[in-house]
């Protein structure tokens, strides 16, 4: 006699394989990007993911076996899984893929299974059961096999689950010794901001009617403005190692660990290992420099502990399978269908901290900002710490301030008021700086990683505003990051021109620190050199 219960029960798993994708898909990619920016403990995405797997599979298990049991309405039941799969299959690919599916294409394609499966059950007749009957048996060996798939993404899923363990744990830092301190020689202090995808056109080039960037227009004032950076890519997580590591990079693949990086190295079309000992970082602990970051979805905590004495990032924003970083494992088993589905969206959710999920990314965003920017307080009021590369997540959309206002805002907000925040916090940088009388003394680079992204991400949006469209000029992608140095003592602004490519960040901030740059002069000098070496 044939198992039917357990075809029934391995074609659930087949079926829920293909539900449950997009949950589970992330975390056993072979490209490890959801764990490489997670900023909780793993148990919080892992277990929740499994728990999740696992109850959608009980539940159309039980459908499937009550299919079987009760003859009668078994090709309603098992009919309404598979009309009901079209739409479930477009959610998962659309939350995977990160595709931009209209609420009313997934509602229309929702309202069409319910149609066609409606249809069915009034036209189904006795004499119809014999064809059902075959179909169902090879529909049901089909996701059999998907099934022994699916198996092996569970294995895999546990894996990588357990390699993860602790991987967000205290890592032993640098941590600058006595000896250390008491080596330090008249240096000035170096502040790294990068804000994130702060573009020159914006700031400089064709700024936006009504906003005003007073702590911008104040800061070119004293310092050399790059006119023409040529960025080191146009994502964070490539650009970041290329800058720190001063190599061009094309593409980067974390380990499932989270804790190692290999990067493509564009010249020698190889991957190498991030090697922490061969970046910006480990040149200023050689010119003994303390060392500190501040910063953004980048686990720089992760990959930078050795050359590092002082670490805090953060990334609050949620993984690709809709789980937060924040939440508990329990709340994280909830959060994919709180957080993907269109309809629910609009529900307030008690689950996720009495807030609607419609503006929670705004919530997250701001709650980034505020956590990066008290910590980059805590580094520059220590004077000890002489090296802090500070990775603001602004003015990354979306838009989180109201200039109108002077305000947080989770709605109604653009990239041309988180600009106004970056030129806010800016202002706050230096006037900290200046309480401590170390502004005038200290370099600061501020740049952007790349510039806005228009058309290339962002014009596409729901939330692109009419505002957006006019200051990109109809979504025109200009790709010049902000670029700015102030060196130490420098009083009057001046530009340069040609070309530089932001890739050699690291040799500008190494030849800052060895007093081999001490004016704009020398500054203009060196990139001359640059240019003329590259014709």
């Amino acid at each position: 006699m044939e198992r039917w219960w357990f075809r029934s029960i391995a074609a659930a798993f087949g079926i829920t394989t293909i539900c449950c994708f997009w949950i589970v898909g992330p975390l056993v990619s072979p490209f490890h990007d959801a764990i490489y920016h997670w900023n909780g403990p793993a148990s919080t995405i892992f277990i929740p993911s499994f728990l999740d797997f696992i109850c959608v599979w009980v539940i159309f298990g039980c459908l499937l076996l009550a299919s079987q049991a009760i003859k009668k309405g078994s090709a309603k039941i098992w009919t309404g899984i598979m009309f009901w799969l079209p739409w479930a299959a477009l959610k998962s690919l659309s939350l995977l893929m990160n595709w931009n599916v209209a609420p009313w294409i997934s509602l229309g394609v929702l309202g069409i299974c319910i149609i066609v499966y409606l249809l069915f059950t009034l036209l189904f007749k006795p004499m119809h059961q014999a064809g059902f009957e075959r179909l169902q048996r090879l529909t049901t060996s089909f996701f059999c096999l998907v099934g022994v798939y699916g198996a092996l993404i569970m294995v895999q899923l546990m894996w990588f689950g357990w390699e993860a363990r602790g991987f967000n744990g205290p890592l032993p830092l640098h941590r600058a010794k006595t000896s250390h301190l008491e080596m330090k020689g008249d240096h000035p202090r170096l502040i790294w901001i990068v804000l994130d995808e702060l573009s020159y056109q914006q700031v400089f080039g064709h700024r936006f009617q009504n906003l005003s960037l007073p702590a911008f227009d104040q800061l070119a004032k004293q310092s050399t403005v790059f006119t023409h950076v040529v960025p080191a890519g146009i994502a964070t997580e490539i650009i970041m190692p290329s800058l720190m590591a001063g190599v061009p990079v094309d593409q980067i693949r974390p380990s499932s660990t989270g804790r190692t990086l290999l990067i493509h190295n564009m010249s020698t079309h190889r991957w190498q290992t991030f090697d922490p000992h061969d970046t910006v970082f480990s040149d200023a602990l050689s010119a003994t420099y303390t060392t500190a970051i501040a910063g953004w979805y980048n686990p720089y905590c992760r990959i930078l502990p050795e050359v590092l004495d002082r670490c805090f990032w953060t990334v609050d924003m949620p993984s690709q399978n809709k789980m937060l970083p924040q939440s508990s494992f329990l709340e994280n088993m909830f959060n994919p269908v709180l957080l993907s589905s269109s309809i629910i969206n609009r529900i307030p959710s008690a689950i996720i901290h009495g807030n609607r999920p419609d503006n929670l990314i705004s919530k997250l965003h701001i709650a980034s900002y505020q956590k990066i920017s008290d910590e980059s307080d805590r580094l520059i009021r220590d004077s000890s710490v002489d090296f802090i590369l500070i990775h603001m997540s602004i003015p990354h959309p979306g838009g989180i301030y109201n200039q109108a206002t002077h305000s947080f805002a989770s709605q109604h907000s653009s990239y041309i008021d988180n600009l106004a925040l970056a030129d806010l916090y800016l202002s706050h940088v230096r006037s900290l700086l200046d309480s401590m009388g170390q502004w005038d003394s200290s370099a600061v680079v501020v740049m952007g990683d790349h510039s806005w992204r228009t058309k290339l991400l962002w014009a596409n949006s729901p939330d692109w505003t009419p505002d957006e469209q006019l200051a990109s000029d109809g979504g025109q992608f200009d790709d010049r990051p902000a670029y700015i140095v102030k060196l130490p003592k420098q009083t009057k602004g001046n530009a340069i021109v040609l070309p530089f490519d932001a890739v050699h960040t690291r040799i500008l901030l190494d030849y800052i620190m060895q007093k081999r740059i001490l004016s704009p002069e020398d500054l203009s000098a060196w990139v001359s050199s640059l240019t003329d070496r590259k014709q």
